[in-house]
Formats: structure tokens, C-alpha cells, sequence
């Protein structure tokens, strides 16, 4: 029988060598996984001797300690005493600043019918995020130019609209890898969707089976694939999962495996991520936060202590991507894929002409041109643009596998170009995340909602009754800045 314990007993394991952790009321030995733990040992060891759940739940699927951790590792609970002292100390504990802040928010928020655009809901749910998620969800690499770049790139891209064409039955569906899709668009991947809702990736899950949208799961996803699996709305729903592949082969064919025979119907390998983009925001957010709680307080002012390690810098993105694999080639890691699971496999994280060429090469189902939404190297070029030079100087490659393209799309408009220039879908994560933030799964339905709306409207004023009619000739690149009027002088 497992054994009860109080929060004195667990009080005294609060080091490096001797670290314990409460989670939901249950005791946890974690010394021997600091080393181990992606984001570095410092992270645990705040909670050392004490609850984190807090901590821990939004980032992390429920099974997460039953993987890593051994059963001997498995303490048991906290006595009836402790139940009572964490849920006192935690009715007593005064809100923070952000907390205060985004409860009001949530109080004022706009009913979703006023929702018209995804900008409007990326609005609301800046307000109503935490500092945090909002530091996760919207940060980019360095000075963040790629990130907006990515958006900006669509602007450059105008059409030549065919008229007296007959688009009175106007149909957006397509396929992607086989798998029917309502809308040439599917769910980028995403981590840690409990940060913005408790239910997390199962809103967007939902959202999309109710709307014939394709997900694609993130490996850092903050529900397991399992349990994501289970929230589908219809046992035909499917799913694509997206893979950072570790740097142990064995973990990482595990892995694959539980997905293939989950169901899942894809395998999107992410190339583009061996290492994190330092993105500052996110890096900043602790102590961001730090000093919105010490202004207005009675807190003694900040006083630099001893120097911190390099792996305290890392933020929320950098613990998530700390143990991927750096040295995948072509030559080694496709061929490896490819002997571990019968699924389709696409290569996420696609930049330039060349490496296209060298994945249809090695006979890939698909690519994904993404600079990770401007996440990762900072002037890589928008994704709009490498798609548009793969047009120009490869047009085979589209007679040869599928491509994709996500990084910056906000409109139908953007998906239509994209569609024109050769892509088969067009993928879209953080507006996925801010819908579900802000008003849960029915946020997402709103979204795709939205996009049918502007995808369907832009199709006929183009003259296509079905995406086949989506040409290149229908779309170009056009550089150049208006002229503002010059005012006469009074």
C-alpha cells in the first residue's frame, strides 16, 4: 500500500541530491532525472520539498511522469493533513498582478459572434493569455524581422482575377495526403496549448473534427498523443503527427510507433529545430513577470547575485527542443524513418530551392516549407517567398510530391496565393492557439469558420469553382512601393 506522506517529510528532500516533488497530491523522487530533465535541473529544483503542480500541469501531458519516471520512483501520496494545508494555502494565496489582469480581461471580453477576422482573435486572446503564454505563443527569434516578414511577404503577391467564369457551386475542399479536408488548410503543429485552456489541444481537436480540418500533433504537445487520439469527434477523424526526433533512435522509434498504431495518418519530421531559436521574449518572461509583482510593493529592490548558467536562458521553447537530435542528414535519418513506420512522411521545415530538390529526391510523400514561424534563424527567407522561387525554378517538384507551406497566413486570400503558387494546404498554428484561448473549441470552429468564409469569397472573385482551377498564372509577385501624392505647397 502506498504510503502516506506530510509536507514536513517531504520538506526535507529539497536538493540536488535528494529532490522531491509533490504533483496532484502525489509524492515524487526526482533526483536521479535532474540531469535528465530537457530544461535543465534548476527548473525542478524551485519546487524542491514542495508542490508543483502549478508548475508542471500546463506544460505537460498526464502521462509524462509515468513514462520517465520508474514505479520505484513513485512515492506514494500526501497525507489527509497536507491535502488540507496545499488547498488552504492555495484558497489563501493573494492573485498576482497578471492574474487580476486577466481575469478582468476574460470579464470584458467580446461575445465570439462579434469575432470577424483572426485578427480580432488574436486580440482578445492577448488580453485574456497569462504574460507567460503570451510570451510563448507570440515570440520569435533575435528582433523577431522573420516572424513579421513571413505576414508582410504575402503582401507583395497580387492576382489577375478571371471573370465570366461559372462559380455558383464553389468548392474549397482538397486532400492532403490522402485524407479528405473541408478547406485547403490544416492545424500547424503547436506546443503547450494548456497554457492559453486548461483542455488545451483537445479544443482545437474538437474544433476541427467539427469543421473537417486536419491537426497536425505536436511531440511537445501538453496532452499526450493518446489522449488527444481520444478526443476526436468521429472514429474517421484524421490526424497528422509531428516529430522531433531525439537523439536516441530507440526513443525515438518508440515513439513513432505508439503514433502508428494509435491511428495516427502521418508523419510530419521537423528539421528545421535541432536547436532553439533565442527568442528574447520568451526568455524574458520570468523576469518580466518578477517586476510587475515589485512595483507598487514592499519588496526590497533587485540585487544581482551570482551569475546563472547558460541552461537558465533557454525560456519555455528552449527546454522543450533541449534533447533533439543535431546530427540528422539526409542520408542517414529519412532511410531510418522510412524502416520504422509505413506512414506518409513529410519533412517539416523546408527554406530553400535545394533542399526541396533533395527531399523529393529521397522520395518523401510531401514538405512543408516553414522557417517555424520565424522562430528559429533569424532572415531566413518567408515561406510565401521560397514557395514562389521552388515555382520558378523547380515546377516539377509539385508533379512529384505534395507541398506545403505555413509562416504568416491571416487571410483566405493568403491560403489562395499560396494555392496558385503550387501548395496543396496551407498550414496555420498560432491563430489554432489564440482561438482556443480565448473562447475554448467553439474559438476554433469560429476561425475555420472565418477562413471558409474569406476562401470561398476570393475563389469565385478569381474565377475557380474548386482549388484545381488555382493556377500560377493567376497570381504574381509585384515589388514595388506606391507614391505617396505630393501636396501642393499653401
Amino acid at each position: 500500500m502506498a504510503k502516506a506522506w506530510s509536507l514536513n517529510e517531504i520538506a526535507k528532500h529539497n536538493a540536488a541530491s535528494d529532490c522531491w516533488v509533490i504533483i496532484d497530491n502525489k509524492v515524487y523522487d526526482v533526483t536521479e532525472f535532474l540531469s535528465l530533465h530537457p530544461g535543465g535541473e534548476q527548473i525542478i529544483l524551485k519546487y524542491a520539498g514542495r508542490d508543483a503542480t502549478a508548475a508542471y500541469k500546463p506544460i505537460h501531458p498526464e502521462d509524462a511522469l509515468e513514462k520517465s519516471l520508474p514505479k520505484e520512483k513513485h512515492l506514494g501520496f500526501v497525507d489527509a493533513n497536507a491535502i488540507r494545508e496545499l488547498q488552504q494555502s492555495d484558497t489563501n494565496r493573494k492573485q498576482t498582478k497578471d492574474e487580476l489582469r486577466m481575469e478582468r480581461a476574460k470579464a470584458s471580453k467580446l461575445p465570439l459572434g462579434r469575432i470577424l477576422t483572426l485578427q480580432d482573435m488574436e486580440d482578445v486572446a492577448r488580453d485574456v493569455l497569462s504574460y507567460k503564454a503570451n510570451a510563448y505563443y507570440s515570440s520569435a527569434a533575435d528582433d523577431q524581422i522573420t516572424h513579421t516578414e513571413n505576414v508582410r511577404a504575402f503582401s507583395r503577391f497580387f492576382f489577375h482575377p478571371r471573370v465570366l467564369r461559372t462559380v455558383s457551386q464553389c468548392s474549397p475542399a482538397t486532400k492532403i495526403l490522402g485524407c479528405r479536408s473541408s478547406l485547403p488548410i490544416f492545424v500547424s503543429s503547436a506546443a503547450l496549448a494548456k497554457l492559453g485552456h486548461p483542455l488545451g489541444e483537445t479544443n482545437i481537436t474538437r474544433g476541427a473534427g467539427r469543421t473537417g480540418v486536419i491537426q497536425m500533433v505536436s511531440t511537445n504537445a501538453s496532452f499526450s498523443a493518446s489522449e488527444i487520439y481520444a478526443a476526436r469527434v468521429s472514429p474517421t477523424q484524421p490526424l497528422f503527427f509531428q516529430l522531433y526526433k531525439k537523439r536516441d533512435d530507440s526513443e525515438a522509434e518508440k515513439l513513432v510507433q505508439e503514433v502508428e498504431a494509435l491511428g495516427y495518418n502521418a508523419i510530419f519530421l521537423t528539421v528545421d529545430a535541432i536547436v532553439a531559436g533565442r527568442r528574447d521574449r520568451d526568455i524574458k518572461a520570468p523576469f518580466a513577470l518578477e517586476d510587475q509583482e515589485r512595483e507598487g510593493t514592499k519588496q526590497q529592490p533587485y540585487v544581482e547575485g551570482p551569475q546563472e548558467e547558460e541552461g537558465h536562458t533557454l525560456g519555455t521553447s528552449g527546454a522543450l527542443v533541449a534533447g533533439n537530435d543535431v546530427d540528422m542528414t539526409w542520408e542517414k535519418t529519412i532511410p531510418w524513418l522510412r524502416s520504422v513506420t509505413k506512414l506518409p512522411i513529410v519533412i517539416k521545415g523546408i527554406q530553400c530551392v535545394a533542399d526541396a530538390v533533395l527531399a523529393a529526391e529521397t522520395g518523401v510523400d510531401g514538405i512543408l516549407i516553414s522557417n517555424h514561424g520565424g522562430r528559429q534563424l533569424e532572415y531566413s527567407l518567408p515561406s510565401i517567398e521560397v514557395l514562389y522561387r521552388l515555382r520558378i525554378q523547380r515546377p516539377d517538384i509539385f508533379q512529384r510530391i505534395e507541398v506545403y507551406v505555413e509562416g504568416g497566413a491571416r487571410r483566405g486570400t493568403d491560403i489562395l496565393k499560396a494555392l496558385c503558387l503550387g501548395a496543396t494546404a496551407v498550414g496555420m498554428g498560432r491563430p489554432f492557439l489564440y482561438a482556443q484561448s480565448a473562447y475554448g473549441d467553439a474559438g476554433v470552429v469560429k476561425i475555420i469558420r472565418i477562413l471558409e468564409q474569406e476562401i470561398v469569397y476570393g475563389m469565385r472573385l478569381l474565377g475557380a469553382s474548386s482549388v484545381r482551377d488555382l493556377v500560377p498564372e493567376m497570381v504574381e509577385r509585384v515589388d514595388w512601393q506606391p507614391e505617396l501624392p505630393v501636396l501642393a505647397k499653401l
